[in-house]
């Protein structure tokens, strides 16, 4: 079956599919590459810029790997535990297993990628600010490239809208992809609505260029890049989550906008923690050389 995307008030109609490859029973989906091609770029980024951050290239594709594995399952799970069909899951726990029946919960990812990067940065003995400084940088472009696997699958789209980017498909308008639990008060499916996948890939993106550019120029401690991604994203999601159609619901709330005045706080917390820790060390000592500072003190201790 052939789908289509448009947006009436451009003008613009063209077919689209959600699937690259297809070869019997064997298929590629634009989801999955978008995912793949936002993850190597962030790979790519981080080996240039590890030794700015101090942190060893082997080591540091270690402590990621472990933690994009984790990640994803981490997703699947936040994804699984707040949806509407969760009995349906719990049913038959294979179902979980078939990301493509559902989707992925891009906070669960986070969360748990950090908590396992954490880990890792133990085992490894690296810096867990540092290694979560440039991490952040490496979400920000996969979640900018990622998000457009969205476009091609019709989801993760908004409210109804009069703007002139305003989009329509033939997906959107058969009502998939809509909370049904809660329903969406006043929305039409027929009607243009928001492309709120487009507005956080860009709102990504511009966290990614503002925060290259204070890794580069105004990079005074570790943690001070993580602190502020935490922070930035907290407030993008907050603001598109609620244009959102098919959010996950705890209770009569949005469980990403809860996690997002959650990662906020937390962000704005780090932030001074961060900055107090950096201020108790000698004057002289900079972002770049703290790390040898912390594992002289480790060996004081030891």
């Amino acid at each position: 079956m052939e789908h289509w995307i448009e947006f009436p008030a451009l003008g613009w109609h063209f077919p689209i599919d959600d699937t690259l490859i297809s070869i019997g029973s064997f298929t590629v989906k634009y989801y999955g590459v978008l995912i793949a091609l936002g993850f190597l770029l962030a790979v790519i980024y981080a080996s240039v810029r590890a030794p700015k951050f101090g942190l060893d290239k082997d080591k540091m594709f270690d402590v990621v790997l472990v933690s994009t594995v984790f990640a994803f399952i981490g997703a699947r799970l936040y994804y699984v535990l707040f949806s509407e069909d969760v009995a349906w899951y719990l049913e038959d726990p294979i179902r979980i297993l078939q990301i493509w029946k559902g989707g992925l919960g891009i906070y669960g990812g986070i969360i748990v990628a950090f908590l396992v990067g954490l880990l890792m940065c133990r085992i490894r003995k690296e810096s867990a600010r540092a290694m979560f400084d440039i991490a952040s940088l490496g979400f920000l472009i996969g979640q900018s490239v990622g998000r457009w696997g969205n476009f091609f699958n019709q989801e993760a789209f908004g409210g109804n809208t009069t703007l002139p980017w305003g989009m329509t498909g033939d997906i959107i308008q058969a009502g998939a992809h809509i909370n049904s639990t809660m329903g969406v008060e006043g929305f039409d499916p027929s009607l243009p609505v928001h492309p709120t996948f487009l507005y956080e890939s860009l709102w990504c993106l511009l966290g990614f260029v503002l925060l290259h550019l204070m890794s580069v120029k105004f990079y005074k401690f570790k943690g001070q890049i993580f602190a502020s991604y935490i922070i930035w994203y907290g407030i993008g999601r907050f603001m598109i989550e609620s244009l959102r159609t098919d959010s996950l619901y705890l209770g009569s709330m949005k469980v990403s906008q809860l996690v997002a005045v959650v990662m906020v706080l937390a962000g704005i917390g780090l932030m001074f923690a961060f900055h107090a820790y950096a201020n108790r060390l000698p004057l002289t000592l900079t972002a770049e050389n703290e790390e040898s500072e912390e594992k002289h003190d480790e060996s004081e201790v030891d």
